[in-house]
């Protein structure tokens, strides 16, 4: 749902079919979309408002709250010299989203890094794999319920 406040952006227009709210913060637009329309959306970001590069996708873990998840996507249309946001909110239980590989390339370390750190596993990535931390390391250390305090043996 677009709030009545930014009916008259065109760029906030053009998401009505698929976000789920958005706001102007920080001289930058966020469009908040369902995780079953990510992949809708940065289409329609790339192939119809030439948002050409995707710059970042990162994760937020809002701990103790559900839910739980946000994955981010900061995009970039070098023609228009603008910034856009988008969001996706997963559930603390099993946080799954559809990979955007097949939108971005890109998105392909990213996607491995905020599974490395967060644990949310992206669909249909080509190679989810651990990409900053060992192979046998145990757990995602950027979940605030990680331990801090290390292990005794």
């Amino acid at each position: 749902m677009i709030p009545e406040s930014l009916r008259d952006n065109p760029l906030a227009m053009a998401f009505a079919p698929v976000a789920t709210s958005a706001k102007f913060d920080f001289s930058e637009l966020t469009i908040e979309v369902d995780p079953a329309n990510i992949v809708a959306a940065l289409r329609l970001a790339k192939d119809s408002l030439q948002f050409e590069r995707l710059s970042t996708v990162t994760g937020v873990d809002r701990y103790p709250a559900e839910p739980r998840y946000e994955v981010v996507y900061h995009l970039q249309s070098i023609a228009k010299k603008q910034r856009l946001r988008l969001k996706a909110r997963l559930p603390g239980e099993n946080p799954e989203i559809e990979s955007v590989f097949s939108v971005y390339r890109s998105a392909n370390w990213y996607e491995r890094e905020v599974f490395d750190f967060f644990g949310v596993r992206f669909l249909n990535h080509p190679n989810l794999t651990r990409i900053m931390m060992p192979d046998d390391w145990v757990g995602h250390p950027l979940r605030k319920d990680f331990p801090v305090t290390g292990t005794r043996y």
